[in-house]
């Protein structure tokens, strides 16, 4: 029970931190008080990542698709009936990152993707095999977008990311198996160093990117010829889609204890 509680008013005080964050400026804020190093705030935006791609990969997709629905890599297309891959998921995302104020970039890239433009390229291939050599993360200066990058192993969690790599004709590689790296998530920021103000912002557009990331979906499935029911239930109970505040609440849920924690080592080296 005190876990359960202690769990909840994490919850709490997350959601209302990231709330009241002030509005993100491309030209610098929260520069006041202690700096924390960019590796710190990398790791805090991917274990939330890592957490929402799980649940959208095995509530949302491994679930779905045994109840009828379907994912393609060309969801987008009006003639297909279909919600994004996991990678697709994250690249959604991405694309939220790159529309708003905040200047941080998110790539999912690899040595064998199924669209060859995600194919990692100089420096970052040269980091990826190290990564695949350690199974650990890098961080270093890229210089051709002069911005400090982290990269992280995407790891293979669910039969539903191994079998869609296999068998997609455009696949590069087509023995995956689970726990295999297959790409690494890459992020990239201008600065070295940030307040917990900046810290704030970064995690409300990361957040930001996965609500409008589920939306696009949810938008989608009500074209379906047959739409799923968008209601509360998930698709483990049947041919459902859970809303997107629902969504969200699940997300946020699972990743705030964690970045809560975080964020608090924030304020304490901030004061």
């Amino acid at each position: 029970m005190k876990l359960a509680v202690v769990a909840a008013i994490a919850l709490v005080l997350v959601v209302l931190i990231v709330a009241n964050a002030p509005p993100p400026d491309r030209a610098g804020f929260g520069l006041g008080g202690s700096r924390v190093p960019i590796a710190t705030v990398f790791r805090i935006l991917e274990q939330e990542n890592d957490i929402v791609r799980e649940l959208w990969t095995k509530r949302i997709v491994g679930d779905g698709q045994r109840q009828g629905l379907h994912f393609d890599k060309h969801w987008h297309r009006p003639d297909v009936a279909a919600g994004p891959l996991p990678a697709l998921f994250l690249r959604e995302t991405a694309e939220s990152l790159r529309r708003g104020r905040v200047p941080l970039l998110l790539f999912l890239g690899a040595e064998f993707p199924i669209s060859r433009s995600n194919r990692f390229t100089g420096l970052q291939a040269t980091h990826f095999r190290a990564i695949v050599r350690t199974r650990g993360s890098v961080f270093f200066f890229d210089e051709d977008i002069a911005h400090h990058t982290a990269m992280f192993p995407d790891v293979a969690i669910a039969n539903a990311c191994v079998d869609c790599h296999n068998r997609e004709p455009d696949s590069m590689k087509k023995d995956w198996a689970l726990g295999d790296i297959m790409g690494a998530t890459t992020w990239s920021y201008p600065r070295s160093e940030v307040g917990l103000e900046e810290a704030l912002a970064m995690v409300g557009a990361l957040r930001q990117g996965f609500r409008e990331a589920y939306a696009a979906y949810i938008e989608k499935a009500e074209t379906f010829p047959e739409p799923p029911l968008v209601a509360e239930q998930w698709p483990e109970a049947g041919y459902f889609l859970p809303t997107v505040d629902v969504f969200v609440a699940e997300a946020r849920q699972r990743t705030s204890p964690a970045t809560l924690q975080a964020l608090l080592q924030f304020r304490r080296i901030d004061e």
